[in-house]
């Protein structure tokens, strides 16, 4: 795996949204397991210990899969390109060089990237085809950490929430507009709660969604093309992204699953390959 030489954002807004996410995973983890759980559960008991190794190996996937997102290169930086045109390949004016097939320009990154699928602001990098799988794992366990954390959360809110009055209500719904007259402990609480809650139907978007793209063999700016190109069957698409031990991904990142394609050249469906 090549890796990046600047992963530092390159523009404010990726700065504001990576700042936010690389705060904001590490804070939820205490809360959950350090003030939620604590009320449901006598602290290191069996149910309050199987919970804490959950949500710790929860933690371990998201910051490992987070950290090979950004190290990642999947640029055309160091690859060995095409040297003459060829079907579905295109001259980069910006790279000065000809970008092979899926891949392309990112104004932020300042690259080509090899099967760009979208840049990504939580990470302040590109999404491609090296560090794909590890985004669709980060998003999975986000998926899966904001359901479980929600649950808990539910029945920690009604515990000490108040519906009684407008103000009560007004405090529910919009807990972060409320804080600034009412910085309570109660409050905060409240606010990351809705986080969580916000963070488990955004992550549950996507997850469908770039699931659905993988499943098709295609990316997100070939998504609306009609041939298939690269639609070479469920299973295969599936392994094009998570590699041959597609299986095991979910375990570590540090699982090695060989991809199929190396970003430059790849197979179609009538089984020849676009160069």
């Amino acid at each position: 795996m090549l890796l990046r030489k600047n992963v530092l954002p390159r523009t404010f807004s990726d700065t504001l949204v990576t700042l936010f996410t690389l705060c904001i995973i590490p804070t939820v983890y205490y809360f959950e397991l350090f003030v939620v759980l604590p009320h449901f559960y006598a602290q290191w008991d069996a149910w309050y210990t199987f919970h804490f190794v959950s949500g710790t190996f929860i933690l371990f996937n998201l910051c490992s899969n987070y950290v090979a997102i950004v190290l990642c290169d999947t640029s055309i930086r160091g690859r060995l390109l095409p040297t003459a045109m060829g079907p579905h390949c295109r001259f980069c004016a910006v790279c000065e060089c000809i970008a092979p097939p899926r891949s392309w320009h990112c104004s932020t990154c300042n690259v080509c990237i090899l099967k760009r699928d979208h840049h990504c602001m939580f990470t302040s990098c590109c999404i491609g085809h090296h560090n794909l799988r590890y985004f669709i794992v980060f998003v999975f366990y986000m998926f899966v950490a904001t359901v479980y954390a929600s649950y808990y959360n539910l029945f920690f809110v009604l515990e000490f929430a108040e519906f009684g009055t407008l103000e009560s209500i007004i405090k529910l719904v919009f807990p972060l507009a409320t804080l600034f007259v009412d910085y309570s402990r109660n409050q905060m609480y409240l606010f990351l709660v809705l986080i969580v809650l916000i963070g488990g139907v955004f992550t549950g978007v996507l997850l469908y969604f770039h699931g659905d793209l993988i499943l098709r063999g295609v990316v997100t700016h070939e998504r609306n093309q009609k041939l298939g190109l690269y639609d070479l069957g469920r299973r295969k698409n599936l392994e094009g992204v998570l590699g041959d031990r597609w299986c095991l991904v979910w375990l570590s990142p540090f699982v090695e699953s060989r991809l199929p394609q190396d970003g430059v050249h790849w197979d179609v469906k009538q089984t020849t390959k676009a160069k």
